[in-house]
């Protein structure tokens, strides 16, 4: 199965400030986006992160990194440094397009105005936003603060805007 998620912020103590993740305190938080994506991701899963991982030290990350299941692949964040880049992820790249599910998507961290292959139906999934940009048609951002369950299905991205569906949109404390 392949899964999309992005703008974790492990290990960040400004996102509970910022975004007011309703977490205790930073271990928390952790803990809890920890749990959700094992809970959804097996062994043999896939999972796209679109940027912002972690915050730390390389140890911290590795660490951390190692305790999440999955083949993992980065599409770089503004916070994702040099330590981030080197975690052992599958793949490390800015930008990526790739074809799930018979749906062209275009994956960036940051959300396009316009991408490549808009006009044939082709999907921008991105991140950096945390929820509180108004989408274009077609555009999903796949961060945590949208699906605070943990990473989702291109199935569940694509419910997420039929009439009534709620992704979820506030995280729930553990």
């Amino acid at each position: 199965m392949i899964f999309f998620t992005g703008d974790t912020h492990f290990g960040d103590p400004r996102i509970l400030r910022l975004d007011r993740r309703p977490f205790q305190d930073l271990a928390a938080h952790d803990a809890a986006l920890i749990e959700r994506w094992n809970h959804r991701v097996g062994e043999g899963d896939e999972v796209w992160h679109l940027g912002d991982f972690a915050r730390g030290t390389a140890e911290v990350k590795q660490a951390l990194f190692a305790r999440l299941n999955g083949d993992k692949h980065l599409i770089t964040g503004n916070n994702d440094d040099e330590a981030t880049l080197r975690l052992g992820w599958a793949s490390v790249q800015a930008y990526a397009e790739l074809d799930v599910e018979g749906r062209r998507l275009v994956l960036c961290h940051y959300p396009f105005r316009t991408w490549n292959g808009m006009g044939k139906g082709a999907l921008n999934i991105h991140g950096h936003s945390h929820g509180k940009l108004k989408p274009l048609p077609r555009q999903y951002d796949v961060g945590i603060d949208v699906f605070p369950q943990g990473p989702a299905t291109l199935t569940e991205i694509l419910a997420s805007r039929r009439r009534g569906a709620k992704p979820g949109a506030a995280l729930i404390e553990a």
